[in-house]
């Protein structure tokens, strides 16, 4: 009790009080025997006792900066937390990933603008957070100083493969977080480099070139992929058989749990966004038109460049032939690219065809889109497809792959069927659902029975600025390019 009470009487003689608990810059507490001596300074506290023997370690507090959700746009004001990647004690750096969100529309990596150690996470697995609520706590070093509070809140969303949008000067910079943290690592300021990526992306080579620019060091041009030319027929890879076995459904095994209670969860991710686009979607009056389409052909030709395609490393389906097939037809009637204001009063062309892919994810039913498709070749449809399908399977698609369709194909053959009858995607005017490919007997000219690969095309058109004749004249037209592949190359920009 006398030790305390002269440390007490210590401690408000300096003015100061002293929590054992909470010590912002303490060496060390010390008691030894002699008589009580209590000594003050910047870095040290001791205290002597005639028995005890008392020490604690230095401590330094930091800032403790609430994280906040930022504006992930698209009008998204919540999201669901899908996984944390980090724990409460664990230490963070700039750019690491903290967690994994999912909106109506796309999953988003969250990545930290601080160096720290998280404090507190403010969700658990599958709640809902919302834009501009704290996040996580992120525990700073108070010595170098505290962003502005814009900076504070705001941490642009990412995703794996996804770029970032970078406010600088007024414009958006695209960028991954490699490229980011390597601008940062050199003091280059990302507005003064020229992007030479997709939507002037800027990539690492952007950065090494400026770099080069600078110091006057002579980098190696970039590898380009290397165009091999096609096989003589002699040495072509053997095509596989093409009579395969049918194949038949096998039902998922899942073990069967009765509760024998009914289970109410909410609507959440991609669902949501399901629910409010097909209830958008009950205001379009849409009007139907099928046909078949003989892929002989087509069937063949794709046979005979799937090898090459293997060489350069993608995957060569019958989509990309469909989906370079539809831009060709929308450039002879574009009013099939285009949208509907609310009032119905106008009616936008678009420039850019960007033809969406309805997939089927264990996350729901999702639209990615391919790009500017009427500038991209077959073998460039066919690797950004192969990119969308990898990403759509691992969930991490991202907002920019998931918006800005202006057209759309669902190819339901997949799973099967024949005819469907597809629902637009507003604000797209027109939808076309591809049917399986079947082997079924026809008519030549001559009257005698041939072996044809059938497939059946089911479209849907926004009766309100579509009518049925430029309908089936657009169906004419790709069926045409698809019965006579080569004939594609006539109009092929």
């Amino acid at each position: 009790m006398a030790a305390v009470t002269a440390l007490r009487s210590s401690c408000r003689a300096a003015g100061r009080l002293v929590c054992i608990h909470r010590v912002r810059s303490c060496s060390s507490i010390r008691f030894i025997k002699s008589k009580y001596v209590c000594v003050f300074d910047k870095s040290a506290l001791k205290f002597s006792h005639q028995q005890r023997l008392f020490r604690t370690s230095a401590v330094s507090c930091g800032q403790i900066v609430q994280f906040k959700l930022s504006d992930i746009g698209e009008g998204i004001t919540e999201v669901t937390v899908k996984e944390w990647y980090i724990k409460e004690g664990d230490s963070v750096s700039q750019f690491d990933s903290i967690c994994e969100v999912q909106s109506d529309k796309a999953s988003v990596t969250i990545t930290s603008r601080y160096d720290g150690i998280i404090r507190k996470l403010h969700y658990n697995l599958d709640e809902i957070a919302y834009v501009g609520k704290p996040l996580v706590d992120i525990e700073i070093d108070a010595s170098k100083g505290v962003a502005s509070e814009e900076d504070v809140v705001e941490t642009p969303p990412m995703s794996h493969e996804e770029h970032t949008h970078q406010e600088i000067k007024g414009h958006k910079t695209l960028a991954t977080p490699a490229v980011r943290r390597l601008a940062m690592e050199n003091n280059i300021k990302l507005s003064e480099v020229v992007g030479t990526g997709k939507d002037n992306r800027i990539l690492k080579e952007d950065i090494l070139n400026y770099l080069a620019k600078q110091t006057g060091a002579i980098l190696p041009p970039s590898p380009k992929p290397e165009i091999i030319p096609p096989l003589p027929k002699s040495e072509t890879v053997p095509a596989a058989p093409k009579d395969k076995a049918r194949k038949v459904p096998v039902p998922v095994s899942r073990p069967i749990v009765f509760s024998g209670k009914d289970k109410t969860e909410p609507i959440t991710g991609f669902h949501k966004a399901m629910v409010k686009t097909m209830s958008a979607a009950l205001k379009i009056p849409h009007f139907g038109y099928c046909d078949e389409i003989d892929l002989t052909q087509l069937v063949q030709l794709r046979e005979e460049l799937k090898p090459l395609a293997q060489i350069r490393g993608v995957k060569l389906s019958f989509m990309p032939f469909f989906i370079k097939a539809a831009s060709l037809g929308l450039l002879q009637y574009p009013i099939l690219n285009a949208s509907l204001d609310e009032s119905c009063q106008n009616v936008t062309y678009k420039a850019s065809h960007n033809i969406g892919v309805a997939m089927d994810t264990e996350q729901g039913l999702i639209v990615p889109n391919v790009k500017n498709v009427q500038v991209c070749s077959v073998f460039e449809i066919a690797s950004e497809l192969n990119r969308l399908q990898s990403l759509g399977s691992a969930g991490q698609l991202g907002t920019n792959d998931l918006t800005g369709g202006t057209f759309t194909l669902s190819n339901i053959g997949t799973i099967g069927g024949t005819y469907a009858k597809p629902v637009i995607l507003p604000p797209e005017v027109a939808i076309g659902a591809l049917g399986k490919i079947q082997v079924l007997p026809r008519f030549n000219g001559k009257g005698e029975v041939f072996k044809a690969q059938i497939m059946n095309v089911s479209w849907s058109a926004d009766h309100r600025i579509i009518d049925g004749a430029t309908m089936a004249r657009f169906s004419n037209l790709w069926k045409s390019y698809l019965e006579n592949p080569a004939s594609m190359l006539l109009d092929l920009k």
